[in-house]
This record gives C-alpha cells, structure tokens and sequence, in this order.
C-alpha cells in the first residue's frame, strides 16, 4: 500500500491557494475541473515528489463544511518552527497551538482544517514569546 494524497474541501479557492501556496510554499502540479460534476481538483506538492494535498473546490457549495475537526489534520516537518509561526502569524494566521515546546504548533487553514507543523531534527531550545504563550480555540 501506498499513501497517494489527503483531501481537503475548500470554499474560496483563491483563500485556500494563498494559504498554502503563498504563505507555505505548496506548489500546484496539477487541476482539474469537471463542467460535469461542478467541482475543480487542484492538486498542491510540498516538495517534488512528495504526496500532493488535493483541494477539491464545489462550485455551488455555499455553506461551510461541518466536521472539519473530524478530518483530522495534515502534518508537515519545517525548517525552523519558530519562523514558520511568526511568518504565518504575521499574516493574521492565529496560531492555534502555539510551538512552547520548540518542537510543535497547530494552526488552522481558511476552511478549519488543522494543521500540525513539526520542527525537523527534534525540538530547537524554547524561546519567548512562543514559551509562554497560551493556546487558542480547538485545534
């Protein structure tokens, strides 16, 4: 068995490509669109090669998706956990989990679907303002 990608449902596409393409650093590798079945896949790669995170667009879905919690989240290694938060934060992401522990944060997408960020090598040493900042909301 091998794991080929995740899915999400988004409700603005250009919202949802912002977030993972301009503020992350996902590229797109692939779309597509069904005139058919009203819906536009687009598939997003962190790095080449990597499995692509599928956001599937409904065309006429006007009203936000229940259980985005029931989804789970997606988690990705970073470089530097500390930069990734305050990067994101800095453009008005709430960091939901802040990383206190050096090591681990959570934050949620335009659509609430949670993710989990996880710095690469093992915990860098605690810093403030990260340590003593409390966590917001349910992530």
């Amino acid at each position: 068995m091998k794991y080929l990608h995740a899915m999400v449902r988004v409700l603005d596409v250009d919202k949802s490509m912002h977030f993972f393409c301009d503020l992350l650093g996902f590229k797109e590798v692939r779309r597509y669109e069904s005139e058919k079945g009203r819906f536009t896949l687009i598939y997003l790669e962190s790095q080449p090669g990597d499995p692509p995170v599928e956001l599937t667009y409904n065309w006429d879905q006007e009203e936000e998706y229940g259980g985005g919690r029931n989804f789970g989240h997606l988690a990705f290694e970073v470089d530097n956990i500390y930069e990734t938060c305050q990067m994101l934060q800095d453009n008005g992401i709430t960091i939901l989990r802040p990383p206190r522990d050096g090591r681990m944060a959570f934050v949620k997408t335009p659509d609430g679907i949670s993710l989990e960020f996880l710095q690469a090598g093992g915990a860098l040493p605690i810093e403030e303002p990260w340590k003593s900042m409390p966590s917001t909301g349910s992530w």
